[in-house]
């Protein structure tokens, strides 16, 4: 009677891409935890601040603070300086446009049930920043600081909208405002005294501070990294963020391509 083979254990660079796959559907795919949020959140507030610092030093404006766009909008209108209205009122209507296309996509990749209906979005959002970055030094030249603002203004608007899709609205990658207010919350919940025993006590949600701290910290350190690269070598210096997000999504992406390719492949 012939002996039975033993199945052959899979190489280590195997079970390695394997574990990378296994990764990226946890930080991208449909399957959500607090561990791939909380990993999203990190890699994209980085590349936010790296992006925006990027925006700022090269035009002089913050795209991803919609306030302050806002505010800028306002007080133009009040001295009646017209021409000066087109750059913050552009990022404005950018970052709109780009939420909309995030609720748009991901829309429409749910209703046919795609596993990359997250990663979509990012993986244009980081095509969107990688032409961004080899093409923004020819823009420049040729004075279309308005078509700059324009892109990375559509940029933070998928960012932020993708985030909050993914998160349930919990998480907001460009918002620092809301990030630092619930910060200083939940310090004032952790200070605050609990001296009647007959009520319900105040309590801190620690996980949140630290993830909410961690990521303040991230946008900052991304802002250093993107004007610092900048200054040294131009508009590429946000090619490497770019490569970042594209790492992270490409994996649901292909999966959703592998399904249909095996859906075409079907007898009818």
């Amino acid at each position: 009677m012939a002996r039975e083979t033993p199945p052959r254990e899979p190489s280590q660079f195997v079970r390695h891409r394997a574990a990378v796959s296994a990764y990226g559907r946890q930080l991208t795919g449909v399957t959500r935890s607090e561990l791939g949020n909380r990993h999203l959140a990190y890699a994209m507030v980085f590349v936010a601040g790296a992006v925006n610092a990027v925006g700022f030093v090269a035009v002089a404006i913050y795209t991803s603070h919609m306030t302050g766009m806002t505010a800028s909008v306002s007080d133009y209108v009040a001295v009646a300086e017209w021409g000066l209205i087109i750059p913050p009122a552009t990022a404005i209507v950018s970052f709109v446009v780009g939420a909309a296309s995030t609720a748009i996509l991901f829309n429409w990749m749910r209703r046919r049930d795609a596993a990359g209906r997250f990663a979509l979005v990012l993986v244009i959002e980081a095509l969107l920043i990688l032409l961004f970055g080899l093409l923004a030094n020819s823009l420049d030249a040729a004075g279309a600081e308005v078509l700059i603002v324009a892109v990375l203004g559509y940029v933070m608007g998928l960012q932020n909208a993708l985030i909050t899709k993914v998160s349930g609205a919990r998480i907001r990658t460009t918002h620092v405002t809301g990030m630092v207010t619930d910060i200083g919350i939940e310090i004032g919940k952790a200070l605050y005294r609990n001296r009647r025993a007959n009520l319900p006590p105040v309590q801190h949600d620690n996980a949140k501070l630290l993830l909410l701290t961690g990521m303040v910290l991230l946008f900052a350190t991304g802002g250093v990294a993107g004007a610092g690269g900048y200054l040294l070598i131009g508009y590429p210096a946000v090619i490497p963020f770019a490569i970042v997000l594209l790492a992270a999504g490409l994996t649901p992406v292909f999966d959703d391509v592998r399904t249909a390719r095996r859906l075409r492949g079907r007898p009818r």
